[in-house]
């Protein structure tokens, strides 16, 4: 299947993407692709380091007759966001991504697809080892761990690059000229919580909520999607008044940057309330998928009989967590009274994992405004704090102030508009892009970030658009054939 994609075109992109795929890259694991970036470069004969973080730089001197133009920095991150479906069998340690063509799109069997942000450095790479396309000095810039923290952008040196213009390669929308874009924290609450046995009598059960459509927690945020820990948490406290709840575990979501599309909880009730349990879990199932008909057409609530368990949650305990996770914000906190239709800051409630006497809640909060994303951290901060949780913020990283008026933006708003007869949508995000972080060592660079049409991202149903890649393609090496001379 894979196959089939190398035979798409552009070819000199689309035989990297598969290449590249071959590669396990999750975050913060990223020793293979690191290997396999600069073994590329090195093959090539280019200039190739890789700095004390694991950034992989590769140099290009200009083509013939482009040797007078201003330097330009080519930015994608290594890392992918490894998610797959409960019932998909992959190893992500092991395993290439299973790709497959669909029409005009590109899929993954199961799992993310790593167009997000594959596509871009496939793309850089085709440039690299070209021998026909005209373009200015290059400085490639891989880095990584974008997805969990952006650790790579933020270990960078001032120094390394002389662009004056950096094209990131990390927008999912060919419409799209993006110049700006959300900061973001991560909040981690845990602690510890005593147990009880629960009565000898009691039945178990497994509660399943899946299906939901999930995505990128910062561009799908506004979307109105369900989050499963929240549903889950929604449908915990309601039981809790209804039955003698018990709970023992609670398993939901995964990453932080993922919208959760899975929660599983295993629970107990006394044998009389077995009936009113199954009723609730029914009229429950049909609230929820009534109220998320548009966004998660394939929500479902399942409930199973389970083995019977030895631990369930102290009861004041299970009160406070219950309680506390409910009061957590997720969504939109606040829309950009300045710019339409922007998200300014959200949070998203990404993972609850409890067992075996130890929790972990975290959240991820974003914002353009760096005073109100520490408002709202510092909110559910509070909120955990009052169930005597450790509550950890880190991974703080800045958001990326647009210049609209920057030489880079109107040379791109110019040519979009000769290519393709419309204006370019040029815009803010509340994604987190590296930019925000890289113009701080390098403030005099301008930046812009654009890319191809990819569908699902950090989640199984991730795709990327075959002709969107052609147009993309066509964009950048008109868009290197025009960058300025220097001075």
């Amino acid at each position: 299947m894979s196959n089939d994609v190398r035979q798409l075109q552009p070819q000199e992109i689309w035989k990297n993407f598969a290449d590249l795929n071959t590669v396990p890259r999750p975050s913060k694991k990223e020793e293979r692709v690191i290997a396999f970036a600069r073994s590329f470069g090195e093959r090539l004969g280019l200039e190739t380091f890789v700095d004390e973080v694991g950034n992989v730089i590769i140099k290009k001197p200009a083509s013939k007759g482009m040797e007078d133009r201003v330097t330009v920095a080519l930015q994608s991150h290594l890392d992918m966001v490894h998610q797959k479906n409960a019932d998909t069998v992959f190893d992500f340690d092991k395993q290439g991504i299973e790709m497959f063509v669909d029409g005009d799109w590109v899929k993954a069997k199961g799992t993310t697809l790593g167009a997000d942000n594959g596509l871009g450095v496939a793309t850089i790479m085709a440039i690299l080892e070209s021998k026909t396309i005209a373009h200015p000095p290059i400085e490639a810039l891989f880095t990584i761990d974008e997805e969990t923290g952006m650790t790579g952008a933020m270990g960078l040196k001032g120094g390394l690059l002389d662009a004056k213009i950096m094209l990131n390669l990390d927008t999912e929308d060919d419409r799209e000229l993006t110049i700006g874009c959300a900061g973001g924290i991560d909040i981690t609450s845990t602690g510890n919580y005593d147990t009880n046995k629960p009565p000898s009598d009691s039945l178990t059960f497994l509660v399943k909520i899946k299906g939901l459509t999930g995505g990128h927690s910062g561009m799908d945020i506004h979307k109105g999607r369900g989050n499963a820990n929240k549903l889950m948490n929604r449908f915990l406290f309601n039981l809790s008044s209804k039955v003698d709840l018990g709970i023992h575990k609670i398993d939901g979501g995964s990453l932080r940057n993922a919208i959760p599309r899975e929660s599983f909880a295993v629970i107990t009730v006394a044998p009389e309330q077995e009936a009113t349990f199954h009723a609730f879990a029914t009229e429950y199932h049909d609230i929820i998928q009534a109220e998320y008909a548009s966004t998660d057409p394939d929500l479902q609530l399942f409930v199973e009989a389970h083995a019977s368990v030895d631990t369930i949650l102290d009861a004041r305990f299970q009160h406070q967590l219950l309680r506390s996770i409910y009061a957590c914000p997720n969504g939109i906190y606040r829309m950009s009274p300045d710019i339409e239709d922007l998200v300014q800051t959200s949070n998203n409630l990404a993972r609850v994992h409890l067992e075996n006497g130890k929790y972990e809640i975290l959240c991820l909060t974003r914002s353009s405004v760096d005073s109100e994303k520490m408002d709202e951290a510092n909110a559910i901060l509070s909120t955990f704090e009052l169930m005597g949780a450790s509550v950890k913020l880190d991974g703080d990283y800045p958001g990326w102030t647009p210049k609209p008026s920057s030489s880079i933006v109107k040379l791109m708003s110019g040519l979009y508009q000769e290519q393709f007869g419309s204006q370019a949508d040029v815009n803010a995000c509340h994604a987190g892009l590296e930019c925000g972080i890289l113009g701080t060592f390098y403030p005099e660079m301008e930046m812009i970030s654009f890319g191809p049409n990819i569908h699902g991202a950090h989640s199984p149903d991730e795709k990327v658009q075959i002709s969107s890649v052609q147009k993309f393609w066509g964009f950048l090496l008109e868009t290197l054939k025009q960058i300025p001379r220097e001075g």
